[in-house]
C-alpha cells in the first residue's frame, strides 16, 4: 500500500507527513533519525502488514518539511507533541530511530495520553553524566566547522545517489529497498537537479546539539512499556564520519519504569535500514502486549 502524503502547520512551520491504512487499526507513529526522513520507514511498514494505521513525519529541516530552525533537541520533542495533538493521536505506539527516539521520549513524558508504548531504536540518549561537560568539551564552535557540513549536497538524479552509496559503508549493509527509499525521498528538486532535503549544515547543527540536552527527568516520567533496541557499541576511537556505532546508554532500558533491553550486537546503529523486519516484529509484539 502506498501512503497518502499530507501537510499541516504546527508551531509556525509547515510539515509533511505520510499515512498508511485507515483509522481503526493500531495507531503507530514513526519518527526518523537526524539526516533521514519519513519514507525511510516504508520497508518497516511493509513488514508490519495489514491492520495498522501508520503515520510517519518529516521532522523540521528534513524531507519535505520546512527548513526552519531552531534545530534544538527540545524543539524536536515539542514538534512531536504538537503533531500528535494536531492529528488527535491517542494511545498510539511511538517508534523512533536515533533522534526520533529522543524526541518521542520527550513527547511521551509531556503527553502520556498520546501513547501506550514506545519502541526506541538506538536512540541518542547517553548516560546522565555525559551531559555535564558538553559545552566545555564539544569539538566545534559552529555547525559550519562540523565534518557533516561538508557532505555532498547536490545530485543529478536519484540513481546517481543510489549508485554512489550502495557500495559504501555503512550504506552497503542496508537492504537495497531501504537505500532506494532513502535516496528517492531524501532529495528535493532544484533548478539544476536535486539537493538533500536535510541540508548538510542543518544536519551538522543537530549533531552538535545531541549531547547538550539531557532528558533524565523525561525518562523517569514515562510509565509506558518501552523497548530499547541497541546496536554494537565500541569505545575505541572512531573516525569523525563513522555513525555506525551505537550512541545509546547500555543501561537505558533499566532507567525506564517498564523498560526492555534488546541488544543487537551484530547490527549497526542503522537497525531499521538493515533489519526492518526486526523492528516490525517488535511493533507487533508491543501492539499485542498493550491490547
Amino acid at each position: 500500500m502506498e501512503p497518502i502524503e499530507k501537510q499541516l502547520s504546527i508551531r509556525g512551520i509547515n510539515v509533511t507527513y505520510y499515512e498508511w491504512g485507515d483509522r481503526g487499526g493500531d495507531d503507530v507513529l514513526f519518527i526518523h533519525a537526524t539526516g533521514f526522513h519519513a519514507r525511510c520507514w516504508d520497508a518497516t511498514i511493509r513488514e508490519l502488514g495489514g491492520g495498522y494505521h501508520c503515520l510517519a513525519l518529516d521532522m523540521r529541516g528534513h524531507g519535505r518539511s520546512d527548513n526552519v530552525g531552531p534545530y534544538e533537541w527540545s524543539t524536536f520533542g515539542a514538534d512531536v507533541v504538537a503533531f500528535t495533538e494536531a492529528i488527535e493521536l491517542t494511545g498510539g505506539i511511538g517508534v523512533g530511530h536515533s533522534m526520533g527516539g529522543h524526541s518521542l521520549t520527550q513527547a511521551a513524558a509531556e503527553r502520556p495520553d498520546r501513547f501506550q508504548a514506545l519502541l526506541l531504536v538506538d536512540p541518542v540518549i547517553m548516560p546522565p553524566d555525559a551531559y555535564a561537560n558538553w559545552e566545555r568539551d564539544r569539538p566545534f564552535a559552529d555547525a559550519s566547522e562540523h565534518p557533516v557540513a561538508r557532505r555532498r549536497n547536490e545530485w543529478s538524479s536519484v540513481d546517481e545517489m543510489f549508485n554512489r552509496f550502495r557500495s559504501r559503508h555503512p550504506f552497503s549493509l542496508w537492504r537495497e529497498d531501504v537505500l532506494h527509499d532513502y535516496c528517492e525521498y531524501g532529495i528535493v528538486p532544484t533548478l539544476n537537479g536535486f539537493e538533500l532535503g536535510c541540508p548538510p549544515v542543518v544536519e551538522a547543527s543537530i549533531y552538535m546539539g545531541s549531547a547538550g540536552y539531557s532528558i533524565d527527568d523525561a525518562i523517569k516520567a514515562v510509565k509506558h512499556p518501552v523497548s530499547v533496541m541497541r546496536a554494537f557499541r565500541d569505545e575505541s576511537d572512531r573516525t569523525e564520519m563513522d555513525f555506525s556505532r551505537s550512541p545509546t546508554w547500555p543501561e537505558l532500558a533499566g532507567a525506564f519504569e517498564h523498560g526492555l533491553d534488546i541488544h543487537l550486537p551484530d547490527l549497526t546503529h542503522f537497525i531499521p535500514m538493515q533489519r526492518p523486519d526486526l523492528v516490525a516484529k517488535e511493533v507487533q509484539r508491543l501492539a499485542n502486549t498493550v491490547k
